[in-house]
């Protein structure tokens, strides 16, 4: 069986390489996926399924330009995984500057991540 860590860990190697299809394929048909932030972000919010998180990745690539991104800390406790990282960017279209500290926390359940909460500091984008 695969552990709750090494999907995890798998889902940010794709992401490293701009894989969002593997990332969906780790991630359940019926998901709780939520970046936690204000309506200002277009991909804070709410999704449900795998179509909207592909968007929420797509909503991600259009809003920032993602210059470094770090996960730095794994802390597993059986079937949850909490992440902490840092990312470095500029906003599109605006081109403004941002840095950040970030905690990712999924779920994962036979295998595919059911639940995913992202919050960071926000207001790193708008200072």
């Amino acid at each position: 069986m695969v552990s709750a860590l090494s999907i995890v860990k798998t889902a940010y190697d794709a992401f490293g390489r701009g894989d969002v299809a593997a990332i969906l394929d780790l991630v359940a048909d019926k998901v709780d996926w939520k970046l936690v932030g204000p309506p200002a972000i277009p991909y804070a919010g709410q999704r449900n399924n795998k179509e909207e998180v592909a968007r929420f990745f797509a909503e991600v690539a259009q809003a920032d330009d993602l210059q470094l991104f770090e996960p730095r800390e794994f802390i597993e406790a059986g079937e949850h995984v909490t992440v902490l990282g840092f990312e470095r960017g500029m906003t599109r279209p605006e081109g403004k500057p941002f840095e950040t500290e970030w905690i990712h926390v999924f779920t994962i359940r036979d295998g595919k991540v059911t639940r995913w909460r992202g919050f960071y500091d926000t207001a790193a984008r708008f200072l």
